[in-house]
């Protein structure tokens, strides 16, 4: 059964030109330049018609290299900037349409975002770091402050509450960025690279923890980073994004093996297959003819079950959502993903 997803957030043929007039010239165009018209008229093309929908509950990832244009994009999705053309859709409404006083409301109680500084007020304690999107609501000192201690706790900060952002490591300081943006309870949450500025045990850490939380909260969040490995840890879809344009949308199972061109294939070559294909990707067809060593999920990662299918001499069968036998594996398959063998498509 094909279940209907509510899409949160969508953008339609979407552009952000900097240059003279942008306006103007993508009229002129009929609101399609190329790159060499972009070029010839001394116009950045930022964002180039994007096409988007995100889903309620999911988490939307977008990388590509520095200058691709992904962070103006979710400046563009967020409003913090002004998109030159296009259609922008939350929740059904047309945000383009509203009004400076009206954005400050969405943004105040349905949008929460994570920058990678994580621009914490230095003289405000974590408590108050956390309450302050919430002071600027009006809301209550005691109620706030509740709502703090709540989010201060779900991040894993309780007992800091009376610190100071510079009594903190980095990767606590961005746990109360987290807890700052969460304690208005958006309904869509943006990250941008948010653990870039990390070490690299604490950014692990942290991806953790983030995985965490959304297993809790199943918040609809759009993440920008330009790490694949970091994209395929969180993502349910990938947008991949070049000079501006989308290149492809897609899971990250569908990336690696279905690249859209090269510059797709070059961003998940050197990605550890078995972190990212599925068992229903590799599964032969039918069940298990004879002795059978028991049942995987289809929607396991080949990591995941690679030593328990390694270990066994006998085959498993693999079962889709509904239970049903959709296939089967054995050590044979497992291997050609840890070897890098190519999967059949």
């Amino acid at each position: 059964m094909t279940i209907k997803r509510h899409a949160l957030l969508e953008c339609n043929d979407l552009w952000k030109v900097y240059g003279h007039n942008p306006e103007g010239f993508l009229k002129a165009h009929n609101g399609a330049p190329t790159s060499d018209d972009l070029h010839a008229q001394n116009m950045v093309g930022a964002v180039r018609n994007a096409n988007v929908k995100i889903y309620e509950g999911e988490i939307f990832v977008i990388m590509g290299l520095s200058g691709s244009g992904k962070s103006t994009l979710v400046r563009c999705l967020s409003r913090l900037i002004q998109p030159t053309a296009g259609e922008l859709i939350f929740d059904g409404q047309d945000i383009l349409s509203k009004s400076d006083k009206q954005l400050i409301e969405i943004r105040r109680k349905r949008m929460g975002m994570v920058f990678q500084h994580f621009a914490l007020l230095p003289h405000l304690t974590v408590l108050q770091n956390a309450a302050f999107p919430l002071e600027v609501q009006g809301m209550s000192r005691d109620a706030r402050e509740a709502r703090a201690r709540e989010v201060i706790e779900l991040v894993g900060l309780k007992g800091r509450e009376d610190y100071y952002p510079a009594q903190l490591s980095g990767g606590q300081q961005q746990r109360v960025g987290i807890a700052r943006s969460l304690a208005v309870e958006p309904d869509l949450w943006f990250l941008d690279e948010p653990f870039s500025a990390l070490d690299p045990l604490i950014r692990r850490e942290m991806q953790d923890e983030f995985i965490r939380l959304q297993g809790m909260l199943k918040k609809t969040i759009v993440f920008i980073t330009h790490d694949f490995d970091e994209a395929i840890r969180l993502a349910d879809r990938i947008a991949v994004m070049r000079d501006g344009e989308i290149v492809q949308i897609a899971s990250p199972e569908e990336l690696v093996l279905h690249p859209a061109d090269d510059y797709v294939a070059e961003f998940t070559r050197y990605v550890p297959r078995a972190k990212v294909l599925t068992l229903g990707s590799i599964i032969r067809p039918g069940p298990v003819e004879g002795e059978v060593a028991g049942t995987l999920n289809a929607s396991d990662r080949v990591d995941m079950v690679a030593d328990q299918v390694e270990r066994s001499a006998k085959d498993f069968n693999i079962l889709d959502d509904d239970g049903a036998i959709v296939g089967h594996i054995g050590r044979r398959e497992i291997i050609d993903v840890l070897i890098g063998r190519e999967v059949a498509a």
